[in-house]
């Protein structure tokens, strides 16, 4: 009952890293070119291979094995650092809708008056 239990919760986490890799996968597929570039990061045809062969190791391979944590953490590592920056350059959406300057007001930006 234990070991079915276990291998539940192991089946559930493969799907999720699968799911995750997928996510990660397709984002990177949608950002434009020039933008990993103009951070500084791989290019995107470097991150399409990572991230394409995590996403087939993780539907192969075992969550258990060796493979699949290496592309959990090329994922999580595309997920945290590049992700935020190509986002940034290439003008994606943000939480928390538009970003304005600190001296905007509710009904536009506050001038001092003039």
């Amino acid at each position: 009952m234990l070991i079915q239990g276990f291998n539940s919760l192991l089946g559930l986490l493969q799907l999720a890293f699968t799911a995750f890799a997928a996510f990660a996968f397709i984002d990177a597929l949608t950002r434009r070119e020039d933008a990993y570039r103009a951070v500084g990061k791989q290019s995107k045809p470097f991150w399409l291979i990572v991230l394409g062969i995590a996403l087939a190791v993780s539907l192969l391979f075992p969550i258990m094995s060796f493979l699949p944590i290496i592309g959990l953490i090329a994922v999580i590592v595309y997920t945290v650092d590049v992700r935020p920056a190509v986002r940034e350059v290439s003008g994606g959406p943000r939480r928390g809708g538009p970003r304005g300057s600190s001296s905007d007001g509710p009904y536009g930006p506050y001038n001092g008056g003039r």
